[in-house]
């Protein structure tokens, strides 16, 4: 009777949450006689007048109580003698307290059901932790060879569950929370038993028990559960094999052909690939149209040949040491490079294009990238759903359970703005790192624990079982398609050679490799056994396997013919209306960025008011709206204004605008306030900027969860769908791109270099020494500056439009903008380029509502455009001959020189030149700039310190113009190793002695240039 009470408890607990395939519970389900609401029967509890009631009720319909019940009735009633059946009086037939005329043995048998259900649920939630997933027979998938004790079910651990030896061929009630019983009810306990272990032991392991769905958890029960679901047809094992053959034979090819040669191959798990191509094949009967998929290296020549279906010539023809590029795209090895291609799936005849992301050996980088891109064409389809656009990511074991990144993408996807409605993950888990054995390269029992965080289910699976990974496959595929939720499939494989194919593996795993050597091929293994059931013959086995040999033969012979690489063929995110077939721009000039007047008026008009009726805002963001309305009327934009201002105006011309990050509806500063919050009514909100204008095109602007590395990398790919779209991420504060530094040196940088792809994404990054510490104060312009192509010691030929020439030829474009207009302006001109870079943008703090950084109208209306260099225009000007100092500076740091300038009474012998567009470097202007004020000495002026900051890049493209005849001088702060003092008082003091500085005449007499 105790064993019962533990029962009973647990299932009170609601671990055991016992309802009808159909959801709806019972009529009779809580028990009168149990405070807690037991949902199973305690008779111990029960009133002899509720269980009367409860009997009666099932006479006439055994549905009408809870199964427990049903099957407590049934037993009984068939223990019980023909005469008290036909009395069919419940007193007869319980035993409990007060009701001494019930047999004894009803008892048991409620407890046995109890114990038999407890028994099924131990195999739900554990049994993958003795399912068999290592073909190699010597490691257990989870790092941990302990059997759960309610797992052991032989004879003598029976016990445990409270039953017996004779208890095994009695018949069981099944519970509606398993499907092991296929068409039938009950079940012996051994065959209960038996159907336990092949659903959950064998080279499936499944985790899902977490999922806290009932409908999810019954969905996977039913394709596991169900007797004889794992079966396949002849012709679908025909093409499994075809497949495998293509993988493996292709492995086999290269490794005869490139002995030497480093290749990442996928020997160990050639499963992958009809993996794959099983996930697309069902993906795409199910409608979908677009597949887009990131990988590490290993495999993805393989994945590129016999997935995407790039001709195997221009694969094999980068083997080829002397072939030569027909473009600087060439800068990255063959198995990180990526594709775009749209085919026919022949299982379906339907078109379905694939685009495999290129990918650095920074492993899991390209996952955030991949979801961007993916929720991109998401958008810009009207997919949203992800009913024709899908995501689909391939993992190494170590990288999956190592890199923060992983975990950062996977948190993504359940948010309005970034999910992707479902990405299948496969982890390629060879059980090993480089060389780092997997119980010192991770804390977690899988590597795929962390996306238990998302209720993602989990299916590990022996990748020597073809037929079970296919199964697998299938079901992932339908699970993502129908609940529109991540999946992860663990192939638990194993590596055959070192981490390349030049290592050496031996020296740190040598039991494993010595077992590894004497492993069977997967293809042999799965050939035999086809040809042993009849599915194929030998014949035709070897009749394919010599096909697709022939294949490659043709295409070896056809490389050779190749003696120029064109990496274009290998573009994953091919823009063909933007570029020329050549992937050349169509032209080579920019337009003006100014607007009418009355398009500006019309845009900050709608920026202060509120387009829906009966909106409460609160009375401060009233007071920003009439400020806004203020500067309209005086002709007049703040910074947010001159943003608000620029983003509009785009959407007007249908351009898509997206501004991602974190806090930036309202902004970091309290100044954007595009998003407004109903103060009435909760989660009621208004974006002033999608009311524009009637067909203009839609804004996103959306808060991102506390993440760069991810969220940044996410931006970047929605980048990369389209070029016909402004896409901004911006850091709560400039230094926090620290933790996606990946993706900046990685992608952004030497992206176009290395895979000949466009990217327009602007970073927007809040930058300036206020005194707030070294956290908070500088975006590190300086690392962006060292990364810029330019040669400092060569002045360009200033021919035709030198400054669309000049951006066209740098890796990305760097500017510190100190006015709104400007900042208006180069928004603009990201889009009407005919070409996209990367634009960072060093955006301002306090100069967000310094009343003297405003603009006029004036500065953005029609003609006018965007400023690299803003010269000095007071009183200096006018007479550059009387000029004694020239102060070139960039960003906030000029209006604490023209306020020091005024109070020194220094305005017509000091000029202030501010440098807005810092790379490319404006070599015209600045020459123009120097030779204006030919009698004047020359300073470079920053306020963060000499080590960081501008000059170092800077100084010597000034003495690259002034041809080293003539010196420029550095004020700023001293050297030093952070990036701004925590101490306000010590921030004033440096900033009033470089101040000084700047403005004594005689401050670099004597020194040596």
């Amino acid at each position: 009777m105790s064993h019962f009470r533990a029962l009973a408890g647990a299932l009170r607990g609601g671990s055991f949450l016992l309802r009808g395939r159909s959801g709806v519970g019972a009529r009779y389900n809580p028990c009168r006689g149990c405070s807690s609401g037991a949902v199973e029967p305690s008779l111990a509890a029960c009133s002899s007048s509720y269980v009367e009631e409860m009997y009666y009720a099932w006479l006439e319909d055994h549905k009408n109580v809870h199964e427990s019940w049903d099957a407590y009735f049934r037993n009984a009633q068939a223990t019980a003698s023909p005469g008290e059946t036909e009395e069919r009086r419940p007193s007869s037939l319980l035993q409990g307290r007060g009701m001494s005329q019930t047999p004894a043995m009803s008892q048991k048998v409620v407890e046995d059901h109890l114990a038999v259900h407890t028994l099924i649920r131990a195999y739900q939630v554990r049994g993958h932790h003795v399912a068999q997933l290592d073909p190699l027979g010597i490691l257990e998938a989870d790092l941990d060879c302990f059997v759960p004790s309610d797992l052991i079910t032989t004879i003598d651990k029976l016990g445990i569950y409270g039953l017996e030896e004779s208890d095994l061929d009695k018949t069981f009630q099944l519970p509606s929370t398993t499907f092991i019983g296929g068409s039938e009810t009950t079940l012996p306990l051994r065959e209960i038993i038996h159907r336990l272990k092949t659903a959950y032991c064998g080279h499936v392991g499944l985790e899902y028990m977490f999922i806290n769905n009932v409908e999810q958890c019954q969905w996977i029960r039913q394709r596991f559960e169900t007797p004889g679901v794992m079966r396949f047809t002849h012709s679908e094992k025909r093409t499994l094999l075809a497949r495998l053959v293509r993988s493996t034979r292709f492995e086999d090819f290269l490794a005869r052909k490139w002995s030497s040669e480093k290749r990442f191959g996928l020997e160990g798990c050639e499963v992958l690939i009809p993996a794959l191509k099983m996930i697309i094949d069902k993906s795409s009967e199910a409608g979908i149209d677009s597949v887009i998929m990131g990988m590490p290296h290993r495999g993805r020549l393989n994945v590129l040949a016999n997935v995407v279906r790039k001709d195997l010539d221009q694969i094999f023809c980068q083997f080829d040491p002397k072939l030569e590029a027909a473009d600087e795209g060439s800068g990255d090895v063959k198995y990180h490079l990526g594709m775009c291609h749209e085919r026919i799936n022949r299982e379906t005849d339907r078109n379905i294009t694939l685009s495999l992301m290129a990918n650095p050996s920074h492993l899991e980088a390209v996952d955030p990238v991949v979801q961007g891109k993916t929720k991109a064409e998401q958008f810009y389809c009207g997919d949203t759903e992800g009913k024709k656009v899908m995501s689909l990511l391939i993992h190494g074991d170590a990288a999956f359970a190592g890199q923060g990144v992983v975990y950062e993408t996977i948190h993504l996807s359940e948010l309005p703005s970034y999910s992707t409605h479902g990405t299948i993950h496969v982890v390629v888990n060879n059980q090993i790192g480089f060389t780092t054995d997997p119980r010192i390269g991770r804390s977690s029992p899988y590597p795929t624990d962390v996306a238990r965080v998302v209720n993602a289910p989990i299916f590990h699976v022996n990748a020597d079982d073809p037929e079970a990974v296919m199964y697998v496959c299938r079901v992932a595929a339908e699970w993502r398609n129908t609940f529109n939720k991540d999946v992860v499939i663990d192939l638990v494989c194993y590596r055959r050679f070192g981490h390349n194919e030049m290592d050496e593996p031996m020296f740190t795993q040598p039991l494993m490799y010595k077992q590894i050597r004497r492993q069977e091929h997967v293809l042999k293994k799965y050939s035999d056994k086809l040809i042993s059931e009849g599915v194929v013959t030998l014949q035709e086995y070897e009749e394919e396997v010599a096909k697709y040999d022939k294949i490659c033969e043709e295409a070896y012979t056809s490389s050779k013919d190749e003696k120029i690489l064109h990496i274009r063929h290998w573009l994953d995110s091919p823009w063909p209306d933007f570029f020329t077939a050549e992937g050349e721009p169509r032209n080579m000039s920019c337009p003006a960025t100014g607007l009418e007047e009355e398009v500006l008026r019309h845009i900050g008009q709608t920026a202060s008011s509120v387009p829906l009726e009966d909106f409460s805002i609160h009375s401060g963001v009233s007071r920003i709206l009439r400020g806004r309305v203020d500067m309209v009327q005086k002709r007049q934009v703040d910074w947010a204004l001159g943003e608000y201002m620029a983003f509009g105006s785009l959407l007007k011309d249908g351009i898509h605008v997206r501004l991602s990050g974190q806090d930036v509806e309202r902004g970091t500063f309290s100044h954007r306030h595009h998003v407004l919050h109903d103060q009435e009514v909760d989660k009621r909100t208004c974006v002033p900027m999608n009311h524009l204008w009637q067909n203009q095109a839609p804004y996103t602007v959306c808060n991102s969860s506390l993440s760069e590395y991810g969220v940044l990398g996410f931006e970047l790919g929605f980048a990369m769908a389209s070029p016909n779209a402004l896409v901004c991420w911006e850091a709560q504060f400039g230094d926090f791109y620290n933790t996606a530094q990946c993706i900046i040196d990685q992608f952004i940088s030497p992206g176009e270099a290395k895979w000949v792809r466009h990217n327009g994404i602007v970073l927007l990054l809040p930058h300036g020494m206020e005194g707030m510490g070294p956290e908070h104060s500088s975006a590190r312009p300086e690392r962006f500056l060292q990364m810029s192509r330019e040669d400092p010691d060569h002045y360009p030929e200033i021919t035709g439009d030198f400054e669309v020439q000049q951006l066209y030829d740098c890796n990305w474009i760097v500017v510190n903008c100190s006015t709104p207009a400007n900042y208006f302006h180069v928004l603009r001109r990201q889009i009407l380029l005919p070409f996209r870079k990367p634009l960072i943008i060093f955006t301002p703090k306090s100069l967000l509502r310094l009343p003297d950084a405003r603009s006029s109208f004036d500065d953005m209306s029609s003609g006018t455009k965007f400023s690299r260099v803003i010269p000095d225009a007071g009183p200096a000007s006018q007479n550059p001959e009387e000029v004694k100092r020239v102060i070139f500076c960039t960003g906030k740091v000029y209006y604490e020189l023209a306020k020091e300038r005024k109070q020194r009474n220094t305005e017509g012998h000091v000029a202030i030149v501010r440098l807005e567009q810092i790379s490319p470097f404006p070599f015209d202007l600045i020459k123009a700039e120097v030779e204006k004020y030919g009698n004047a000495e020359l300073i470079w002026c920053q306020e963060e310190h000499k080590n960081m900051g501008y000059y170092d890049y800077v100084r010597p493209r000034f003495l690259t113009v002034l041809s080293n005849k003539k010196p420029i001088w550095y004020v700023g702060r001293d050297p030093a190793a952070a990036p701004a003092t925590g101490n306000k008082v010590t921030h004033l003091a440096e900033l009033k002695r470089f101040m000084d500085s700047a403005f004594n005449l005689k401050a670099f007499e004597g020194r040596r240039f």
